[in-house]
């Protein structure tokens, strides 16, 4: 197969960039346009034919807009007779949708993956699926990175004797606790119940937080109603300082404001699969980038090599 060729939608040029820089490749110059009647139309301004196309573009907000990005620029470069296309999706955000839990709903996790096929995607590429069964929606390979080394190379830079990894509940567990050996810390879990409206409950603790420095782990922030709810069970159980860690940094609704505005919170660390705005910005964020592990990952797509054995699942 001929050179790698990297293209990106709007929200995924920023990281593209990153990414390109790491593999020594330019980013590949492609337009949107859109007409009078609200109709995209994507357009590849460089030659792919038989390149091992990728193109980039996380699914966030605007999250149909940006779909609709990518459906039309993976089906612009099969029309240009790409040798294969991957579609780099930093952060996949129909991954919460995996379930039939109430009657007469869809399924947009499985949706969205066939709508990725029958645009023409050969595999996709992404971090940290908030629910990882959805890698079985799908018809093609997907390989999904992790986080937790960039994290952890963070963290380790501090005193962890006296620290502790908290996941807020029991879905995210087995994730906290491979995150707490890679520290060398103790771990201990949230009770956590999800009502209507994005309300959240977390009735417990599962270990002993008393007077320990807390990491808190979660896949994602959005609303930020999980965090604040471990927080006020972690001051009622008499823990010390508090960071606040996740790989997709969403922070709507002035979530890292929220956060922040709590005493014990020391710091917010997310990475950069989610572009964030300016005024979502804190003296409390850090942001970790993850596009040099994406960077590796296509070397390896491109080459032929493992993927897995780079970046094991936790």
């Amino acid at each position: 197969m001929n050179e790698i060729a990297v293209f990106a939608g709007s929200a995924g040029v920023e990281f593209a960039h990153q990414m390109c820089a790491e593999l020594g490749v330019e980013l590949k110059p492609s337009r949107i346009q859109r007409f009078a009647n609200d109709c995209l139309e994507a357009q590849l301004l460089t030659n792919c034919r038989q390149r091992d196309v990728f193109i980039v573009q996380p699914l966030v907000a605007p999250v149909q807009e940006n779909l609709m990005e990518l459906l039309m620029m993976i089906d612009a470069a099969r029309g240009a007779s790409a040798g294969r296309i991957t579609a780099v999706i930093p952060h996949y955000s129909y991954a919460r949708s995996d379930k039939k839990d109430a009657p007469r709903i869809s399924i947009g996790g499985r949706l969205v993956a066939d709508l990725l096929k029958a645009s023409g995607a050969d595999r996709v590429l992404t971090m940290t699926l908030h629910s990882p069964q959805v890698q079985a929606f799908f018809r093609i390979p997907v390989d999904q990175l992790h986080a937790l080394n960039e994290m952890a190379e963070h963290f380790r830079r501090e005193d962890l004797s006296n620290t502790i990894v908290v996941s807020p509940d029991l879905g995210n567990a087995k994730v906290a606790t491979t995150f707490s050996r890679m520290l060398g810390t103790p771990v201990a879990a949230g009770a956590k119940q999800r009502f209507e409206n994005d309300q959240v409950r977390i009735t417990s603790i599962i270990g002993d937080v008393h007077g320990r420095d807390v990491i808190v782990l979660d896949d994602e922030i959005a609303n930020g109603s999980t965090i604040l709810e471990v927080l006020r069970l972690l001051r009622e159980e008499g823990a010390g300082s508090v960071k606040v860690a996740c790989t997709h940094g969403i922070f709507s609704n002035g979530a890292v404001q929220r956060i922040a505005a709590d005493p014990s919170v020391t710091e917010i660390v997310c990475t950069n699969t989610v572009p964030i705005a300016e005024s979502k910005h804190d003296p409390k964020l850090t942001i970790l980038t993850v596009a040099p592990a994406f960077a590796k990952a296509i070397h390896h797509i491109h080459t032929g090599e493992s993927v897995s054995a780079l970046f094991n699942a936790p």
